[in-house]
């Protein structure tokens, strides 16, 4: 391979990734600075929602962003890339818009979903595009220039999206995020050049049905959705422990019975499979074996699991994706609440004032009618003496980048409510004063504006590390990426009892950027390798059931630990000790996945292979 020329890139190639960019700053500019803005109070101009919505809405919807290419990547296959792109953007641009001003959980998911829709279907499309355009001798570095190109965007958006939100407010945050989609009706209008597409002569059902060689058949989509339905309803407290337990068991032993008494009808097609099953060896049998149509109908069908290798192979990524997706849903909460970034403050002032201005700036006005409002809301609760109150009021103040001793509030507070007893002027005076002393003395960092490091780590050294990891498989390589990305998590529960703990929350990012650069280009580029080139958006879109589940599970799951462990025992450490525990999980499924089940997946990229020669 080292000997073999690279083929040059596509002018397409170019162009997907430039509207990945702007896809990415729009996303990241909004969902970086979620977590702070669904618990920011309503005062603030946030929802003002507690933890379990938080999960929920972190979980949920982008479970069905990441679902949702599972259809319209097939679709793309059928009727067209550049279609599929504009209806993304056109979904995605007002929703943008509009979700700054839902001011309640159902509006607020609703617009969201919409969002969810449009970016589920640019998503396969984009990749697909990059698959596409690539060959086995530039797929590598594509794929990375194109994860590289990805993080240009994330890192854009929490950089911006902060400055906006404490000049303008947070819907200016979502207008913002709609002028990015906006613009990429640009490059897909007058600069995309459509790929050669081997399925436009299929009809819609001849595409739905190759939809069911991956995932299985829709028996078993019967079972595994409704489960997941049960868990989102329980964790949202929809329906109680027993009457869950009570559903899931209804749910298995019916799916059970069911198999048990369409055997008979189904034995001839399990033969077949069974016959298929033990000629492997051959090439062609993979192939057939896997594009086999079914000729019962589906409720006469057994369940049946598709391509059952690439299936657990999604089932383990799902591990990944769920600790991967903490540092978004979990860490910049924990940031707020937990840990004291003054250190970096000081640093970047020390580096340079300006950039400390810009990046570290406190709106003032905000930040006095908030202690304003907080001192009148708590005029007759003696402060000092009521621990909730004041965890509240610290909680309530670091939404706006500062981190208040508790004596400093003690103290403040009984200033205000003498002011108070004077003039309501005296009181707004003595209000901005504080506000002002604050802003110098207990200045913070924004979280979105940490998470940024991540993005600018990938950024500087994606090429490099891809022209490394280049020389060795993707499995190994995911395997070493997700242990640094638990070892990541790991440092992130001993910030908070740091002295300097933002800059120890900053190198925990940075440790997490070489884990991702590692590993995640390596997941899709493994998928790409054995994707038929007639399904290839197909196949991508079936790569995004890992991360869909992995949102869903790691929103569900923030919401719990953060509550239970952060928030009831203040013990955040041990939430951060059970995802890194999760992470090492994944890395020895990912090696036992290597040992048992990597010789069937080369055997199908060697029959697609010798497919395409036949073809050819």
């Amino acid at each position: 391979m080292s000997l073999t020329k690279r083929s040059p890139f596509q002018r397409s190639f170019y162009v997907a990734n430039t509207m990945e960019i702007f896809e990415r700053l729009a996303w990241y500019g909004m969902y970086t600075l979620l977590a702070s803005y669904i618990m920011t109070p309503s005062s603030q101009g946030g929802l003002g929602l507690g933890n379990t919505e938080r999960g929920l809405i972190m979980g949920v919807v982008p479970f069905f962003l990441y679902l949702f290419p599972v259809v319209s990547g097939a679709l793309a296959d059928r009727f067209g890339y550049r279609k599929m792109f504009l209806l993304s953007f056109t979904l995605m641009g007002p929703s943008y818009y509009f979700l700054g001003y839902a001011k309640d959980l159902t509006s607020f998911m609703s617009i969201f979903m919409l969002i969810a829709l449009g970016a589920g279907i640019f998503k396969p499309v984009v990749t697909a595009t990059i698959s596409r355009t690539t060959d086995d001798t530039n797929r590598g570095l594509g794929f990375g220039i194109f994860y590289m190109m990805v993080n240009i965007g994330g890192f854009l958006g929490p950089v911006l999206a902060p400055i906006i939100q404490k000049h303008y407010g947070w819907q200016w945050v979502f207008i913002f995020a709609c002028i990015w989609i906006s613009v990429n009706f640009i490059p897909a209008l007058f600069f995309y050049k459509e790929p050669e597409r081997h399925a436009k002569n299929k009809t819609l059902k001849q595409v739905f049905q190759e939809m069911q060689q991956v995932l299985g058949n829709f028996r078993l989509a019967l079972l595994v959705v409704p489960l997941l339905v049960l868990l989102v309803a329980f964790y949202a407290g929809f329906i109680g422990a027993q009457s869950t337990l009570l559903s899931v068991v209804f749910l298995v032993v019916s799916a059970a019975v069911w198999d048990i008494t369409v055997a008979k009808h189904s034995a001839p097609n399990s033969q077949v499979i069974s016959d298929s099953s033990d000629t492997l060896n051959s090439n062609k049998a993979i192939v057939q074996h896997l594009l086999a149509p079914v000729s019962l109908p589906w409720y006469l069908q057994k369940m049946r699991i598709g391509n059952k290798p690439f299936m657990i192979y999604l089932l383990i990524l799902t591990g990944f994706w769920t600790v991967y997706m903490q540092i978004f849903v979990t860490l910049p909460v924990y940031i707020r609440d937990f840990v004291d970034s003054s250190d970096l403050v000081s640093l970047l002032h020390s580096l340079s004032p300006w950039l400390h201005d810009v990046l570290t700036s406190v709106n003032i006005d905000i930040l006095s009618g908030e202690i304003s409002r907080l001192a009148e809301y708590y005029r007759e609760v003696d402060i000092g003496q009521s621990p909730m109150a004041l965890q509240e009021v610290i909680r309530t103040l670091s939404a706006l980048d500062v981190r208040i001793p508790e004596h400093e509030i003690i103290h403040s507070f009984t200033q205000l409510n003498q002011a108070q007893l004077v003039t309501d002027s005296s009181a707004q005076a003595l209000s901005k004063d504080v506000a002002m002393q604050w802003s110098t003395q207990y200045r913070q960092m924004n979280p979105a504006t940490i998470l940024s490091i991540d993005f600018l780590m990938i950024i500087v050294f994606q090429i490099a590390i891809s022209h490394v990891v280049d020389k060795f498989k993707a499995l190994p390589a995911l395997i070493v990426g997700t242990a640094i990305l638990s070892i990541s998590m790991l440092m992130q529960g001993f910030a908070h009892s740091m002295i300097f703990g933002g800059l120890f929350v900053s190198c925990g990012v940075v440790v997490f950027a070489v884990g991702e650069m590692i590993s995640a280009p390596k997941s899709q580029e493994y998928v790409a390798s054995f994707a038929p080139k007639d399904k290839a958006a197909m196949f991508m879109g079936y790569y995004f059931v890992s991360m869909a589940l992995g949102n869903l599970f790691a929103g569900l799951l923030s919401g719990w630990l953060y509550g239970y462990f952060a928030t009831t025992l203040s013990r955040p450490e041990l939430m951060w000790v059970i995802i890194a525990c999760l992470g090492f999980v994944t890395c020895i499924a990912f090696y036992l996945f290597n040992k048992h089940f990597i010789g069937d997946i080369q055997k199908q990229q060697l029959a697609q292979k010798e497919q395409s020669l036949s073809v050819a």
